[in-house]
């Protein structure tokens, strides 16, 4: 049996919407030395990528022409009904009702007021991703158009607390916490984004070189959107794949 407690309210999942899925698989693997599995037909040629042996991300072909090509956020949750009756009452939107996922757990989609989307999964079978390691997933980012709004959405969705701590340039960071664990950010969009590029979840993947993981990114074909930076808390980077899907790079200190 899945322990929900591990996992409630906590990034979970990630997953990658793409159009050629075995060539976004063979970026990823040589980035971030996943093993992908071969296309599950049962789930519409979704593709399990794992680090050591462990599930470690999702790759599955765009379901509509027009959806992007975007990496997706998973939170936890032990029932993704009463969350999206929560995500209705908060002001967000249920873009996609919940729904099981064969034996391995229930998903949903969400949009928060500001605009970001977030999805929900609700394990049976499969709990979710490993951490701390490599190659996975390490944190998530909202950069939203409305981060007040946002942050007393998530506080009510999720239960969230956050912490407040002053950028170098004049901005603020909002940690969010589940209990006494970090397990997000969020902050102010920045003002030179283009006013077209709407609220978004960012996820992370955990590197040991930030510098030459980000050198390999463009050696792949992949493309630079904010170099190689220092932050009191490590080192990180922010770049697309070949295909246009926004991640991070990050080393903690």
């Amino acid at each position: 049996m899945v322990e929900l407690a591990a996992v409630t309210a906590k990034p979970a999942w990630v997953d990658l919407a793409s159009s050629n899925p075995a060539k976004a698989g063979a970026f990823y693997a040589d980035l971030l030395g996943w093993t992908v599995a071969d296309p599950d037909q049962a789930y519409g040629g979704y593709v399990m990528a794992m680090i050591n042996g462990k599930d470690a991300a999702g790759i599955g072909p765009k379901q509509m022409a027009e959806q992007p090509t975007a990496w997706s956020i998973y939170i936890g949750t032990d029932d993704a009904d009463a969350l999206s009756a929560r995500v209705a009452a908060a002001g967000g939107t249920v873009i996609v009702p919940p729904f099981a996922v064969g034996d391995r757990g229930r998903m949903a989609v969400f949009q928060d007021p500001a605009g970001a989307f977030i999805s929900a999964w609700q394990p049976i079978a499969m709990p979710g991703f490993q951490t701390g390691v490599p190659g996975a997933f390490t944190w998530a980012e909202l950069s939203s158009r409305g981060i007040d709004k946002a942050v007393t959405f998530y506080g009510s969705v999720f239960g969230w607390t956050t912490n407040v701590s002053d950028m170098p340039d004049g901005s603020h960071y909002t940690e969010f916490h589940v209990g006494d664990q970090s397990i997000a950010g969020g902050m102010a969009m920045n003002p030179m984004v283009p006013a077209e590029v709407p609220s978004y979840w960012l996820a992370y993947f955990a590197v040991e070189d930030v510098d030459a993981k980000f050198a390999r990114v463009l050696e792949l074909g992949g493309h630079e959107m904010l170099g190689p930076t220092d932050f009191p808390g490590g080192r990180f980077a922010i770049v697309s794949d070949p295909e246009g899907a926004a991640f991070g790079l990050l080393r903690m200190r």
